[in-house]
């Protein structure tokens, strides 16, 4: 067996979340001044669900309830993303009752906001299909 020295793809989650004032979309420092859902990469040895919940909550404070796996994406080396990087993006949608966000360094700004109005904020490409699938999915 070849032991590859070539960085291999990082598995990375995010969660649009809805609360009692709409969905949360954040600015991240992350995507070059486009908005985004919270998320970040999964750890080794630990599932998909822990990390979202676990990501969510360290960038947001926020607690998720009603956790559901929706999609993966791919981000090959994005112009959108502030470096080079190769990412599995597996997105989830998710509940929560809190509406209070406690930011980390990574947050620039949020807003709680409808689908709709969602699509009208400069996404990230990858956010906007996240946000396209649950229109459909409420549809």
């Amino acid at each position: 067996m070849t032991t590859s020295t070539q960085p291999r793809p990082l598995v990375c989650v995010g969660a649009l979340v809805r609360g009692p004032a709409g969905y949360l979309i954040v600015q991240t420092t992350k995507w070059r001044g486009t908005w985004g859902v919270p998320g970040g990469k999964v750890d080794y040895g630990e599932t998909l669900e822990a990390a979202t919940r676990r990501e969510v909550a360290e960038e947001t404070g926020l607690t998720l309830t009603h956790l559901r796996f929706v999609q993966t994406q791919q981000a090959v080396l994005s112009p959108e993303f502030h470096k080079d990087a190769h990412m599995l993006l597996c997105d989830f949608l998710a509940q929560t009752e809190q509406t209070e966000i406690i930011p980390n360094e990574e947050i620039v700004q949020w807003a709680w906001v409808s689908l709709e109005e969602a699509l009208t904020y400069p996404l990230n490409s990858f956010t906007r299909t996240l946000i396209e699938l649950a229109l459909r999915a409420e549809a």
